[in-house]
């Protein structure tokens, strides 16, 4: 039986532990301060610092970005594993059309032929569509935005890195030849340390110019960076803008429908039926309420705001063969719809479709 064995350089191997043992050695006595290091030129220091700074930051605006674009952090880990095992996202439903659905049940459960359910399912429909018009967006936002930042911190970044670590170590062995060369004792040893001292060197400068070069190509990431950024802005300006227009359709719909007409209730008495003598009252098909019912039971703060702000006019009601009169002012602030309205200790909101104003000379007496 025949058994392959990897083939392994040990003289290579003896070289690189000596190697690592070395860069440990300096990294342990630069830190006690015992020994000198190799400075970096300041061009150099500036271009890592940006480096630093343009990957921390592109960091998080990919997080903040995939937060805002899909909020749940589960989704977004679900994503995330997804993408690295290289298969297609699973289809979900988002808040909006689960929204849209619910709604669209509700309206058939209370029925399709009232106005409560038609603008139910009006509603669901457009918030439908929003959904549609958010998965559109998460998928285009990806595409123009996200996906081209995590590129680059996956790709150029990463490499980056990986060299500026070579780097680090072509310094430390810089560096510790510099140490022995230093603490050589004899003649031949001297010269063993210089010949390393030179090789050390020259790794070192090369390795250095490869890093500056990839450095230096951030300020054409940017550039990049800058084009998808208004890609992303163009692809919010449109989202924003078919969501307005879906809204604002949906709004023409919901304007369009007869809503019921309320009933007014006085004294615990429903003001509906033939119209009045002396007003222009309309008859009511609804038994819902709007606005708080004139009751017997005082408030002193409203009181006090109607006696203050009550105007040299009145309304008329006739809810039988009796015209019932009452005191109305403006409410604070005016309402289109509605005024306060006071008779004895009676008070609360009076819709204005259901009443007339009396002229002045009208004869009035509580």
């Amino acid at each position: 039986m025949n058994i392959h064995l990897p083939n392994f350089n040990v003289k290579n191997l003896v070289k690189e532990a000596g190697s690592t043992i070395s860069r440990v050695v300096q990294l342990t006595e630069e830190k006690l301060g015992t020994t000198e290091r190799t400075e970096y030129d300041l061009h150099f220091q500036n271009l890592a610092e940006r480096a630093d700074v343009t990957k921390t930051w592109t960091e998080k605006i990919v997080r903040d970005t995939e937060s805002v674009l899909i909020p749940n952090p589960q989704n977004r880990v679900e994503d995330f594993i997804f993408d690295k095992i290289e298969k297609s996202k699973p289809k979900r439903l988002s808040n909006l059309e689960h929204l849209a659905l619910d709604m669209i049940e509700a309206g058939g459960d209370f029925g399709q032929d009232l106005p409560y359910g038609q603008a139910l399912i009006k509603a669901g429909q457009a918030e439908q569509k929003l959904g549609q018009c958010e998965h559109d967006f998460i998928a285009t936002s990806g595409i123009c935005f996200t996906q081209p930042l995590r590129k680059f911190l996956d790709g150029e970044m990463k490499t980056i890195g990986k060299e500026r670590g070579i780097l680090e170590s072509k310094r430390l062995d810089l560096d510790a030849c510099k140490t022995r060369v230093k603490k050589a004792r004899s003649m031949l040893g001297q010269q063993s340390a210089e010949r390393d001292l030179r090789v050390a060197q020259a790794e070192f400068d090369r390795q250095s110019e490869i890093t500056k070069l990839l450095l230096d190509g951030i300020s054409t990431s940017q550039a990049s960076h800058l084009r998808h950024l208004h890609a992303f802005i163009q692809t919010q300006v449109r989202y924003y803008k078919q969501c307005g227009d879906v809204m604002e359709q949906l709004q023409r719909e919901l304007a369009k429908m007869q809503h019921p007409k309320p009933r007014l209730r006085i004294n615990s008495e429903d003001v509906d039926g033939g119209p009045p003598s002396s007003v222009s009252m309309h008859s009511c098909d609804s038994d819902s309420l709007v606005g708080p019912a004139l009751d017997s039971d005082p408030d002193p703060d409203l009181d006090k705001s109607l006696t203050n702000l009550l105007e040299d006019f009145h309304i008329e009601f006739d809810t039988t063969a009796v015209s019932t009169v009452i005191f109305v002012t403006e409410c604070s602030p005016i309402n289109e719809d509605y005024m306060y309205g006071k008779q004895g200790l009676m008070k609360g909101l009076v819709p204005r479709a259901f009443v007339e104003m009396l002229d002045e000379e009208h004869d009035v007496t509580l």
